[in-house]
């Protein structure tokens, strides 16, 4: 394992087109592809002198699983030193391949350890909710030969996240829709429901829970939780603002540069 761990970081330095490893790592399923992915997160976390910010669930609506080709969600962390406010300018050349996803993030507002949480455990556990985007380091990965493992070890690819304000839930999530729009435009380039990841945001934040509590770890005060993309990834080819807005909550901003 030290030697896939210590790989990947060389990867990730050089700035190496991503391929898939699992194989030739003998990673051969996914709780072996999440020990991976919590080895290589340590050492970054010591490298870059950083903290967790929170959790990335992707994959939990039916588009970017068809996208990647993978039938459940995946989970990643997210490093404080990589936590955006809505406006940020993000450069391209900052990445391989910079991609961005449109998505509900919650906030916790207590620990949250349930081996197997309620709907209503994950409700009342939650202090608010706010539009975000994740920001996307897939370094060019080809899709056609993306293997679910090699993604999971590689964090699931978070580079960051970009946060609009915090409102309280005082809606239900799974109605409310998700527009994008692109360089001002009028009308939404894109749009999704809340009920897209897995019929509502809190089922994947259950999902999360769960998976956290195999690993001996679980949701704790304060951090953010990015529960799915709600509009399948965007890949911008050029310099560009672009605005995603949940309808009666607020919105969030990214200018490409």
């Amino acid at each position: 394992m030290n030697e896939t761990v210590e790989w990947l970081i060389q990867q990730h330095a050089s700035r190496e087109k991503f391929k898939p490893f699992a194989r030739k790592a003998g990673i051969v399923n996914l709780p072996e592809a999440y020990a991976v992915q919590s080895e290589f997160n340590a050492r970054r976390l010591a490298l870059r002198k950083t903290s967790v910010a929170g959790y990335k669930i992707g994959l939990t609506s039916t588009r970017m699983q068809q996208m990647c080709g993978i039938d459940e969600p995946i989970a990643g962390t997210i490093f404080s030193d990589v936590v955006h406010r809505s406006g940020v300018a993000l450069p391209r050349t900052g990445y391989v391949r910079l991609g961005l996803e449109f998505e509900i993030a919650v906030r916790m507002k207590r620990d949250l350890a349930a081996a197997d949480p309620s709907f209503d455990d994950v409700a009342a556990a939650i202090e608010g909710m706010a539009p975000a985007v994740e920001v996307i380091e897939d370094r060019d990965s080809d899709y056609s030969t993306l293997d679910v493992m090699s993604l999971v070890a590689d964090n699931s690819w978070n580079g960051g996240v970009v946060l609009g304000e915090f409102a309280p839930v005082d809606r239900d999530l799974a109605s409310v829709e998700g527009l994008l729009f692109v360089d001002g435009s009028a009308q939404p380039t894109d749009s999704g429901k809340g009920a897209d990841v897995l019929g509502h945001p809190f089922h994947a934040v259950a999902w999360l829970v769960r998976h956290l509590a195999r690993q001996g770890a679980a949701l704790r005060a304060g951090q953010v939780i990015m529960t799915g993309s709600i509009v399948t990834t965007k890949f911008p080819q050029q310099p560009g603002n672009w605005r995603f807005e949940l309808a009666g909550v607020g919105d969030v901003r990214v200018e490409v540069v």
